[in-house]
């Protein structure tokens, strides 16, 4: 007999902890992709003197791997729909190990970017790959919560990589002598990056053994033909079989609806319509700035605020902290507050930390106020367009096309942080900047792609929170 709920109707899906153990494991491919693009962030500013890099091959090097996340996405969308994605995963842990391995002893310039671009491809194929599992395993109500842990796990993974970088690269320098600052920054540029790369190898090899230990997600199993493999997950996951028979009944209907109606020029256009929405969310979370300022935070803090070298890593660990700590806001509010009214909230916040910290720059007031804007920026970007961002591109598309629709969405954003990663040092040394705007420019374009954006979330994007998969493609598309 099934079971029912006060009013008659199956019971919620609840949550328990084999749900939470799946979603944690998926998100060490949010850790792994913080701490590989992260790396770079301490690395760039001893590597770029070790080979002795002009701006244009310092930019390539460190957006390299940003754009192998492009192929990296656009592969992924086949792979996650050809052998699921848990085993999308499976080939990303062992993509991010070899760069790891291999970033590290590189032994020039060529040799450096091969391995980078391996490590980028991982993070296209990760980025795609654990959201969507997450999504497709979660209860409706709490799949904002869930998917954010993916954004928890990037931000853990930039935090942990800022320790990791700041420790290997000497720690605390208060008290150290001209001469043992000197041998510190000699050590660093010569042996300390190639460690610091070499740190990854902890967490990618133990994603890899976790993966093993995780399902497959139900809707693959369901559009494979696996009916009963997905009810035994289902059942895993928290659901009982009344409730499983009737996730599955939903998730057939949605399959066989999307096969009927693949044809319609309307549904179609409404497609259209949700992968425009999916791909300029993740154009705006790019343009606005966040990974120039966490790539280029350390030679930031060298360059526009005056820190050491070695003191620099350690402002970067307050970028890591508040990012940290401003994504667990957005998980706990996201479901309760909705999509659209963090991000609104975020963004503005967002535009104040830029126009803060661009002004001091401008005006050559650096200081506290210069870190206070950097941080406010950080923080809003962690409540916002961080977590909500990918919450949204995994749950706005139809089952059927939710791969193929992320990938595009996904391949977007990695574009567009490959071309800000790579024209932030042009920029930021070009003559214009420094001549006319004292070093400020980039941060008052950032700002001003940040009112675009927040124009866009209030005329296009839909609010998606408490509604299944299956009724956010009913109303949607």
């Amino acid at each position: 007999m099934a079971a029912t709920d006060a009013t008659g109707g199956v019971q919620a899906r609840t949550s328990n902890p084999s749900l939470y153990f799946f979603t944690l494991v998926a998100a060490l491919a949010g850790f792994l992709f913080g701490y590989d693009t992260g790396v770079i962030g301490g690395t760039q500013l001893y590597f770029t003197e070790y080979f002795q890099f002009t701006p244009g091959q310092q930019g390539f090097a460190v957006a390299s791997a940003i754009y192998a996340c492009i192929p990296g996405a656009l592969v992924a969308g086949f792979l996650c729909n050809a052998i699921s994605r848990k085993w999308t995963m499976i080939i990303a842990a062992v993509m991010f190990s070899v760069s790891a391995w291999g970033s590290g002893i590189a032994d020039g310039y060529g040799e450096l970017i091969i391995y980078r671009v391996i490590g980028g491809f991982a993070i296209g194929l990760a980025s795609m790959a654990a959201p969507m599992l997450i999504a497709e395993i979660a209860p409706a109500e709490e799949r904002g919560k869930l998917v954010s842990l993916n954004q928890l796990g990037i931000v853990s993974g930039f935090f942990v990589v800022f320790l990791a970088t700041y420790f290997i690269g000497g720690g605390n320098t208060a008290g150290l002598s001209d001469a043992e600052l000197v041998a510190r920054n000699v050590y660093n540029t010569e042996q300390g990056w190639r460690v610091m790369f070499w740190s990854e190898l902890l967490p990618s090899l133990a994603f890899f053994l976790a993966l093993f230990f995780i399902p497959n997600s139900p809707r693959w199993l369901v559009m494979k033909g696996r009916t009963e493999d997905a009810m035994l997950v289902l059942m895993r996951l928290g659901a009982n079989e009344a409730t499983a028979q009737s996730e599955i009944a939903a998730i057939e209907l949605s399959l066989a609806d999307d096969t009927k109606k693949s044809l319609d020029p309307k549904v179609l256009a409404g497609l259209g319509g949700l992968v425009m929405v999916g791909v300029m969310l993740s154009v705006f979370q790019q343009v606005t700035g966040i990974n120039a300022i966490l790539y280029y935070g350390a030679e930031i803090f060298s360059n526009a605020l005056g820190y050491g070298p070695e003191d620099a890593l350690k402002q970067q660990l307050w970028l890591g902290a508040v990012n940290f700590l401003f994504t667990f806001i957005a998980i706990f509010t996201v479901d309760k507050w909705g999509r659209k009214p963090l991000l609104l909230t975020g963004l503005t916040g967002m535009f104040i930390g830029l126009s803060t910290l661009g002004l001091t720059v401008f005006t050559g007031q650096l200081g506290v106020l210069s870190l206070i804007g950097v941080l406010v920026f950080i923080a809003s970007f962690a409540l916002s367009m961080g977590p909500v961002v990918w919450v949204l591109i995994s749950e706005i598309f139809p089952n059927r096309a939710r791969s193929l629709a992320m990938a595009i969405a996904v391949g977007a954003q990695w574009l567009f942080n490959a071309f800000v990663s790579n024209a932030f040092p042009v920029v930021n040394r070009s003559q214009l900047n420094e001549q006319s705007f004292n070093g400020a420019l980039p941060y008052f374009i950032f700002a001003g792609f940040c009112i675009l954006a927040w124009l866009f979330v209030v005329k296009f994007v839909p609010e998606t929170k408490g509604k299944s998969l299956e009724e956010l493609e009913a109303g949607l598309v």
